[in-house]
């Protein structure tokens, strides 16, 4: 989930000295189906410790300035049986149990003139077109090139990948798949720039390209004005090629409303997706859009979705480093009926003789999210984060999600220092 250019990452790392990160995660999640799953099982849990390092470096001197980042991880099963396994903590072993561990490692190299920098290899991605997640134990990875430039208030960015590394993978040669979309064999170009403050205005304008399968742009506004934020974000999508989920036409678009008092904060959003066909993308976080949160996207064809969220920082009640947010998301009018037939949205059911649409007509569900987190300020622990998360998801039969009861547990331990 996410709105405008506020996850990307500032392209300044191109000066930076070289430097070292290590980040502990420790990491529990329970998922309660409370209606039949298409697995059989009743629930899936998992817990797992897993450790994210980073090594950056420095630039040769001279104009042209050369250099490498490196990055590993290594996770571990602290339980998990073989009837709970899936909940994409820890990848599934022949027998269909959790694995014991899984490590992965990769790297890029990287090419610095002034305020330019290029980088090849295997890398996290954050674009509103395109955008590796960060939601389980591991970072997904993606393999190709970016090149980012900065200029005043204005950052540009254009990439290619063609290789792709999942969550619980330990080799970059797997899929990232959406709801028909998939880059099984297909690569991803990207160009785009966005407007960063200072200033109360900011924006973004991004084309992204799945080939043989979609073109898509995307449009960002922003105001940020004393103690109100508005943000407005839209998609348009076509198929391309030799369009391999059928053929798409869809726009899709959320206008989200922030005010802030105090500690306090009330936002407000509307999503909408116009077209037969969901709003689909690839790359866990590839959705820029107000009402996409921790279970549901609510980007079903024709899908309506209001959004009401509430967010509360404490140390402004004397009790620093700890935050609450619940929000509540409705969604109704979705139709995939109407997905035209053979494509991924409407294929073919051999057993059934018939076509059969991902979703049915007149869907609807809801999504209620908790989230408690306390990051220790000082002392021993200092840096130290805890993220309690409580996900409930309901809709009827014409909705493509699980009727679901998540509980997350997140431990977080950053270590960095300069090299």
């Amino acid at each position: 989930m996410g709105t405008g250019d506020a996850r990307a990452e500032p392209a300044a790392d191109s000066l930076a000295k070289p430097w070292w990160s290590l980040l502990g995660r420790n990491y529990f999640l329970h998922n309660d189906f409370r209606s039949d799953s298409p697995s059989g099982q009743n629930y899936r849990q998992e817990w797992a410790q897993g450790f994210i390092g980073e090594i950056r470096s420095g630039f040769t001197p001279g104009t042209v300035g050369i250099g490498a980042d490196i990055h590993g991880f290594l996770g571990m099963k602290l339980d998990g049986g073989r009837g709970h396994a899936g909940t994409g903590l820890l990848p599934r072993d022949s027998d269909g149990r959790s694995a014991d561990d899984y490590s992965s490692a990769g790297g890029a190299l990287k090419l610095r003139m002034g305020q330019s920098l290029i980088r090849y290899g295997e890398m996290t991605v954050a674009t509103p077109v395109f955008d590796t997640a960060d939601k389980r134990l591991q970072p997904e990875y993606a393999t190709g090139f970016l090149f980012d430039a900065e200029m005043q208030n204005l950052r540009f960015q254009a990439g290619r990948f063609t290789a792709f590394k999942n969550q619980d993978a330990s080799s970059g040669r797997g899929d990232f798949s959406g709801y028909g979309a998939t880059t099984n064999g297909s690569a991803i170009n990207l160009a785009g720039a966005s407007l960063a403050r200072p200033g109360p205005f900011g924006g973004a304008i991004y084309l992204g390209q799945l080939e043989d399968t979609w073109r898509q742009g995307y449009l960002n506004l922003n105001l940020q004005q004393t103690q109100w934020v508005v943000d407005a974000s839209l998609y348009k999508t076509l198929d391309q090629g030799a369009a391999h989920a059928g053929p798409i036409d869809t726009l899709a678009y959320s206008l989200s409303a922030k005010y802030l008092s105090g500690a306090q904060a009330f936002t407000l959003a509307y999503q909408r997706i116009e077209g037969d066909t969901p709003f689909d993308f690839v790359g866990g976080d590839s959705i820029y859009l107000a009402n996409s949160i921790k279970y549901a996207d609510f980007n079903g064809p024709g899908e309506r979705s209001w959004q009401v969220r509430y967010d509360l920082d404490m140390a402004l009640l004397g009790i620093p480093g700890l935050t609450f947010m619940t929000r509540y998301v409705s969604g109704r009018d979705i139709d995939g009926t109407n997905a035209p037939a053979g494509g991924a949205y409407n294929p073919f059911d051999p057993a059934t003789g018939r076509f059969v649409p991902q979703q049915g007509r007149d869907g609807k569900h809801w999504e209620w999210d908790i989230d408690l987190r306390y990051r220790f300020m000082s002392g021993a622990a200092k840096d130290l984060s805890i993220n309690l998360s409580h996900v409930s998801h309901r809709g009827n039969s014409a909705q493509a999600g699980d009727d679901i009861d998540r509980l997350y547990l997140i431990l977080e331990y950053p270590l960095k220092g300069w090299l």
